[in-house]
């Protein structure tokens, strides 16, 4: 039977009510005719007195009693409508977890069938689940029947492996379905309290019976990793390419540089044994007639004849090529432009050698690499005679040491690929990450700090760099002196050389 709910307006009426006829009862009783039966009656009690007063006490007793009570049913029904709102929050938690359950058990690779009528059970209203009056009896049977009905045969074995989401699925469906019969047959007397148990019941048992259906994160243990919050934005930071006046960004898009000596531009080796049999006849250097032929325009693979050659090896000597070469080109041709072109192209040929001059600078790399960590005139750090070991150096930048080397008798190069930082200036990928950029630090003994003044020997370098050929000069000769050309000057740049391809 329902508790019955009372009010304290009612309650308050029902007691003033009370009082009144109590009073009503105790003042208007029977006048007494004689005065000598009244002091009778005042001291011999009648009945109908001891009545009244009996009736008065016991309504006031009884109207404090239902008082009491009632205030009693009142704190109880705000401590229980408390309790029930709280109740309330947690039953709605818990169907929130139990339909993302649901969603999730939707994903997997259960049966579609066995999850569409767990979903259809938790969502279904309460109304379906209470029959009515009459059929208050028949209703448990009902629902104990309909899985038994309906519900596959769970006794058959797996085939497939129990790791695997299709053997699963069917043991799943199976415990899910006992849980079902069992609930039902136990709740088949209590009428409407038989849906809700077995709805419970069958959800419960879905979420213990397959593991991926559990929510990650809910075993009670902290969680390792927190997600931060913070929101991480760039507001504030300028970039100075896009945000500097007359500004734009730029890219830089590398690719794997060719071979700097293609077959068009390779000696035979014909040639070149004529070339180093002329020289070694007439007494001079290999690398300067080579020299002269290549400032002359001549670029094929046989620049000269066998008689040329010796005809150019007996006008050297004749000029004092042995003793010095510039004042012997100089004469030859009688332009110092022509003599310097012609001293820095022997360099270069001295640097790299013939055979990498007939079969390519590529096939000579390995070659030219050891030969620069042997080379007592070039001073490399640490992590970069690692960088030149392990092949990670263009050739192109060893040939300019070397060459560096040939011009200047020392270098010390104070930056290859390790040490160096990932961006040259904002948004522009340095060339040292790609092993095409050297920085030199000091030249014949002599360090770039401090001189880089007119005639110094930073001048020198760079002219130097400015003669190479075009396939081996660099495209960045970075100091504080723009000599023109790829050369030009950046205010950090005053303690060494940048020369970059």
């Amino acid at each position: 039977m329902p508790p019955r709910t009372y009010r304290l307006s009612g309650l308050v009426v029902r007691f003033v009510l009370l009082s009144f006829a109590a009073v009503a009862l105790a003042v208007l009783r029977p006048a007494k005719q004689a005065n000598a039966r009244a002091q009778e009656t005042r001291r011999r009690r009648s009945g109908v007195r001891r009545i009244a007063i009996s009736l008065s006490f016991a309504t006031l007793f009884f109207a404090g009693a239902s008082f009491s009570a009632g205030a009693g049913d009142m704190m109880v029904q705000l401590v229980e409508g408390e309790a029930q709102t709280a109740v309330a929050d947690q039953s709605q938690e818990a169907a929130a977890s139990e339909e993302s359950t649901c969603e999730s058990t939707k994903r997997s690779d259960w049966d579609a069938e066995d999850v569409s009528q767990s979903c259809a059970e938790e969502s279904a209203p309460d109304a379906d689940a209470e029959p009515a009056a009459g059929d208050s009896a028949a209703a448990p049977e009902a629902e104990a029947a309909a899985p038994e009905t309906s519900a596959p045969d769970v006794t058959a074995p797996a085939t497939e492996p129990a790791s695997s989401p299709e053997a699963e699925a069917p043991a799943a469906a199976a415990l899910v379905e006992q849980t079902a019969h069992e609930v039902a047959a136990e709740s088949g007397s209590s009428g409407r309290s038989a849906a809700p148990s077995l709805k419970t019941a069958v959800k419960t048992q879905a979420r213990r019976a397959h593991p991926r259906s559990r929510a990650k994160g809910n075993d009670g243990a902290p969680p390792v990793l927190r997600n931060s919050t913070r929101k991480h934005s760039l507001a504030g930071k300028a970039d100075p390419e896009v945000s500097e006046p007359y500004t734009a960004a730029t890219i830089w898009l590398h690719r794997q540089m060719p071979d700097p000596t293609p077959a068009s531009k390779r000696l035979t080796q014909r040639f070149a044994n004529q070339l180093v049999f002329a020289a070694h006849r007439h007494k001079v250097d290999w690398a300067l007639m080579l020299g002269v032929l290549r400032a002359r325009g001549y670029r094929g693979s046989v620049p000269a004849t066998k008689v040329g050659l010796n005809r150019l090896a007996t006008n050297l000597v004749k000029n004092g090529a042995r003793k010095d070469q510039w004042s012997a080109v100089l004469a030859l041709e009688g332009r110092t432009a022509f003599a310097d072109r012609t001293v820095a192209l022997a360099r270069y040929h001295r640097a790299v050698g013939l055979k990498a001059l007939v079969r390519g600078l590529e096939w000579a790399k390995p070659m030219l690499a050891k030969r620069t960590l042997r080379d007592k005139r070039i001073t490399i750090y640490g992590g970069g005679r690692n960088d030149l070991f392990r092949g990670k150096i263009d050739v192109r930048v060893i040939v300019l040491i070397r060459y560096l080397a040939e011009a200047h008798g020392q270098v010390t190069v104070s930056c290859l690929l390790s040490g160096h930082g990932l961006f040259s200036r904002p948004g522009v990928i340095s060339h040292h990450i790609y092993g095409l950029a050297v920085d030199i630090a000091a030249l014949g003994g002599v360090s770039i700090y401090g001189h880089q003044q007119p005639g110094s020997v930073t001048e020198k370098a760079v002219r130097d760099m400015l003669l190479l050929p075009a396939e081996v000069r660099p495209v960045q000769v970075i100091s504080l002196l723009g000599l023109g050309g790829p050369s030009f000057p950046l205010a950090n740049h005053d303690d060494h050389i940048h020369a970059g391809f």
